[in-house]
């Protein structure tokens, strides 16, 4: 666990990182309040890109039929090239760049929905965990099959049509599930990660986003979610690969990203945000994660967060 310095009752706390927050640009009127599905289609003939920024209340999957560019997440540089998926979760901080020849399907969930729809398999739990460019070429069918039912949803949405809320949770279901089987998820549990323990994990990293500041010890999580220390490792090195301790770190690390790329604060401050005892501290354990002191992460990632010219 990282360590914290003592506060007093009278001692600020910075502010978070003012993270840009884009809302759904499709969104008519007439469908402001009650949209819980949208589906776009985007085609451009030249260069296109966006500043990184977060959805406040949905995840998006992005279906790049034609043409390539890069994601910026969370200040590193992710290339991409059709046919492809890009995922990107509720909160997750990107920008994306587009190169010539782009045709691309943006589908739109409002988180609420979503999380109902992912209760259903553990495995689309798992698929919302983390941003992720999926190549769709895991059979010969893929990018068809996903065009098809894209197309499908699409029209389901708009059309208004008796049980066409029941329609666009069933073309959702099997379009996820094509992305889950995409990515092998549904071969999870041969590895040793059981239903359980995909949950439990899930469970975790929504504690570890409540608490992350507060350098709690691994006890006091494995108490809050009743289990033992031991079962809470085991469950989430069996769904993640990665150990409680390495999951906190991950979510520091996140928000310490988002501060240093579009905060004003000194990188002191950020550490002591995040409950580091001083910055040498802080540092060490940044470039032990990241590869770059904070203060290089910082130059690197603003100069590729400018505006093309």
């Amino acid at each position: 666990m990282h360590a914290v310095m003592t506060r007093s009752p009278r001692d600020p706390i910075p502010a978070p990182a003012p993270v840009p927050k884009v809302r759904l640009y499709v969104e008519s009127a007439e469908h402001r309040e009650s949209w819980f599905v949208n589906v776009g289609h985007v085609t451009e003939g030249g260069r296109r890109r966006t500043a990184p920024h977060a959805h406040p209340a949905y995840g998006q999957v992005i279906f790049v039929r034609i043409g390539r560019g890069v994601m910026n997440l969370e200040g590193s540089r992710v290339p991409f090239e059709g046919p492809c998926a890009l995922l990107l979760p509720h909160e997750c901080v990107h920008g994306l760049e587009y190169e010539i020849d782009v045709d691309r399907w943006v589908v739109t969930v409002e988180q609420t929905y979503l999380t109902q729809v992912n209760a259903r398999l553990p495995e689309f739990i798992q698929l919302w965990t983390e941003p992720r460019v999926i190549p769709l070429t895991y059979g010969p069918s893929a990018p068809d099959d996903v065009h098809a039912l894209v197309r499908k949803l699409e029209h389901e949405v708009r059309s208004k049509a008796l049980g066409h809320v029941v329609g666009t949770e069933a073309l959702l279901t099997s379009l996820l599930l094509l992305l889950v089987r995409g990515l092998r998820l549904d071969e999870v549990d041969k590895e040793g990660a059981t239903r359980a323990a995909i949950k439990l994990a899930d469970r975790f990293r929504e504690l570890v986003h409540a608490h992350y500041r507060e350098n709690l010890r691994l006890q006091t999580y494995a108490s809050k979610m009743a289990v033992s220390p031991a079962q809470l490792r085991a469950a989430c090195v069996a769904a993640t690969g990665l150990s409680p301790t390495k999951l906190i770190h991950a979510r520091l690390i996140i928000e310490a990203k988002r501060n240093l790329i579009f905060g004003d604060m000194s990188i002191e401050q950020i550490a002591y945000g995040l409950g580091f005892v001083d910055t040498a501290y802080f540092t060490r354990f940044f470039r032990k994660e990241v590869g770059q002191s904070p203060s290089q992460f910082r130059a690197a990632a603003r100069e590729q967060t400018q505006p093309a010219m």
